[in-house]
């Protein structure tokens, strides 16, 4: 390999055997390649899947996502796989190198791939790769400490979404899931436990948990679960609180419930009160009226509304004490 090489070749996963692994390639032979040896046409900052092959012979159906001169290959994670495309990539005129070394082993690197196998989104993964190169200028430290949204690219905030019983929190749940995953019904207590699973709230993932409609019940299985979801609400980051503004307003949620964001759902029935007055997001759960918005209010509380993936964040201890450092000055 001529020295000099602009095309690059690295593992960005672990060794061994996995269930995925990541190769990129870098340098402006990146488009021949994929002309050559894809079966589809990559789409700049998407995921394209498609067929790698080495002439006639398949290696693996892989998913591609390009940016500029970077390409990134996700593939089956067994060694015959990644030693065929390395094999592949060499053969094109890209020179095997270690991913590690050509970011010179710095810090914030080693971190970003530490990181990166916990980020659950692809805005998550582009403010991640983007860190090294925001770090090279922190035009104000003390700010960027007080940002909490870097503590999110790594750990899971839990969101909790409480409020009376059939006021619509399981309906508004499915709508923030993207998909239905809790049972719905016109009949109080149809949720018997606590459902959790993440969330993709516009690049923001939570934990989203939907809990049991509080009130009193004979039922003991029911009783059970709702006290039972107690400890799923003491444990969360953030809680929603679900009014059903065609009824009275239930001002004992409203008590036990003061540090929250407020819904007032079935917002489009009669209003028995001002949503305004108690600042609470008006919503129509079963056709996902005001549901952007709720969305857009749970980033805000966790510093991502509005996020730009190439500002600086910090999420470890010691990137939290070189900025202190830096604010001791």
């Amino acid at each position: 390999m001529e020295p000099g090489n602009q095309n690059h070749a690295s593992l960005l996963t672990g060794p061994g055997v996995g269930a995925i692994a990541v190769i990129r390639l870098t340098g402006p032979a990146v488009g021949d390649f994929l002309a050559r040896y894809f079966s589809k046409t990559a789409v700049e900052n998407r995921c394209v899947h498609g067929i790698l092959r080495d002439g006639g012979r398949i290696i693996d159906d892989i998913v591609a996502v390009r940016t500029g001169e970077f390409l990134d290959l996700n593939l089956h994670g067994g060694t015959w796989v990644v030693r065929s495309v390395l094999q592949l990539a060499e053969r094109a005129g890209f020179q095997i190198s270690d991913f590690k070394s050509q970011t010179q082993e710095s810090e914030i690197w080693r971190e970003v791939l530490d990181a990166l196998p916990l980020a659950k989104t692809e805005q998550a993964v582009r403010m991640l790769l983007a860190q090294p190169a925001a770090w090279e200028s922190i035009p104000d430290p003390k700010r960027m400490l007080d940002d909490p949204c870097g503590q999110w690219l790594v750990r899971l905030p839990r969101v909790a979404i409480v409020g009376p019983a059939n006021v619509g929190k399981s309906t508004l749940a499915n709508q923030l899931f993207g998909q239905a995953r809790s049972i719905t019904a016109d009949l109080p207590g149809t949720t018997r436990d606590w459902v959790g699973e993440v969330a993709n709230l516009d690049g923001l993932a939570v934990m989203l948990v939907d809990t049991p409609g509080i009130r009193a019940t004979d039922d003991p299985i029911e009783d059970a679960a709702i006290a039972g979801s107690a400890e799923q609400i003491r444990s969360a980051d953030l809680v929603v609180l679900v009014l059903d503004q065609s009824m009275p307003l239930d001002q004992a949620m409203l008590k036990a419930h003061p540090n929250v964001v407020r819904v007032a759902n079935k917002s489009d029935a009669p209003q028995w009160w001002d949503a305004t007055a108690i600042q609470a997001i008006q919503t129509v759960a079963v056709d996902g009226r005001g549901v952007g918005a709720l969305r857009a209010e749970i980033r805000r509380r966790f510093g991502w509304e509005p996020v730009e993936v190439s500002k600086p964040v910090w999420w470890t201890t010691r990137q939290r004490r070189e900025l202190e450092k830096l604010i001791e000055r």
